[in-house]
């Protein structure tokens, strides 16, 4: 506990993080860190040398305690051991952290789910999760053909999950409209949680207000959009130094990531940030001393022009795919990168 005080007081402490209060009564910091790590060609990316455990370990020390993870990342282990540690030295109880991971494709028939979270919490060493999300719509087998897993089938999974308390709240990820209305008008337990990519290239206004409308709360990745680089590059849309996100950044004395973020707090989402710096760490979270005014938020809204980049157009001629469709749908890399294993 001194060592975080020390650690606050030399880099300066954060206002106090919003909640936002779930459908099931229990609250939800404002902000998550995210931990997905990328994806090349050897397939998911992996923390080397406790990296991502010593991230989390500095980010509950900065006020964090929302962690996003989810089975196909596997950062698990890591996310739960460094909350493991925090407790053990009394800093936080596991009370204080709230923590999402998600439930991948391939085991989506109705038996398999409860038993995806066991060995998720197995490597968290947790003995629950606060939010379980479905991560797509979609169900492939092993070998990532498709089968005929409907997703209220998967839904079923998930309530059994927290009917067993593995799980104190159930969601979905990547869900159209369409899709979160058959959820809710056929499902026992109505979704928690919504996550969807947003950021200011894709705003997704009509399915956020009607989620919202729902009691459904709304998780935002890859808030940042195109003012990173990704895939290792450079993509189209507002930077850095884009003139209105400037301008707004300099009256209130932020960054423009800092802005953007809180544009999405402002619309009562939960930005999903993703960082290994502790600096960006530091800037990431330290949003909740000021707010946009309605017509700030309208001036960043103009850039949406529903721009995604996250596009599994691999998946795009399953029956549940939840995108609009594109020419040239991109070769499956689940496949080929288990065909090369297979193949080594």
């Amino acid at each position: 506990m001194i060592r975080s005080l020390i650690i606050l007081l030399i880099m300066g402490a954060t206002s106090a993080v919003l909640k936002y209060k779930l459908n099931n009564g229990r609250d939800m910091p404002a902000i998550a860190l995210g931990s997905y790590l990328g994806f090349d060609e050897q397939g998911i990316v992996r923390s080397s040398n406790k990296q991502l455990r010593d991230v989390v370990l500095r980010a509950i020390e900065l006020g964090y305690r929302h962690f996003d993870s989810a089975s196909l990342y596997e950062t698990e282990p890591e996310i739960g051991e460094a909350i493991r540690m925090k407790i053990e030295e009394g800093e936080i109880s596991r009370e204080d952290a709230f923590v999402t991971t998600k439930l991948w494709v391939t085991q989506h028939r109705r038996e398999q789910v409860p038993v995806a979270l066991k060995t998720s919490l197995t490597k968290m060493g947790l003995d629950y999760v606060d939010l379980y999300l479905m991560h797509w719509p979609i169900a492939v087998n092993e070998d990532y053909s498709y089968n005929d897993v409907d997703y209220m089938e998967t839904w079923k999974g998930m309530e059994d999950a927290q009917n067993l308390g593995l799980t104190k709240a159930i969601g979905v990820s990547n869900f159209n409209q369409t899709q979160l209305i058959r959820l809710l008008d056929e499902g026992s337990v109505r979704p928690a949680v919504l996550q969807i990519e947003n950021h200011p290239q894709i705003t997704e206004q009509d399915l956020v207000n009607f989620a919202q409308k729902e009691g459904i709360t709304v998780m935002g990745y890859s808030p940042l959009g195109s003012l990173v680089p990704r895939y290792g590059m450079q993509l189209p849309g507002p930077k850095m130094d884009d003139p209105i996100l400037v301008e707004i950044a300099r009256k209130y004395g932020k960054t423009v990531p800092q802005v953007v973020l809180r544009w999405l707090v402002d619309r009562k989402l939960v930005p999903v940030t993703k960082t290994v710096k502790v600096k960006r760490l530091k800037e990431n979270i330290d949003i909740f001393d000021f707010s946009l005014t309605a017509e700030e938020i309208a001036r960043i809204n103009k850039f949406d022009e529903h721009k995604r980049f996250t596009i599994p157009s691999f998946w795009q001629d399953n029956p549940n795919y939840p995108f609009e469709k594109i020419e040239n749908p991109v070769q499956n890399p689940f496949v080929a990168i288990k065909s090369k294993n297979l193949t080594n």
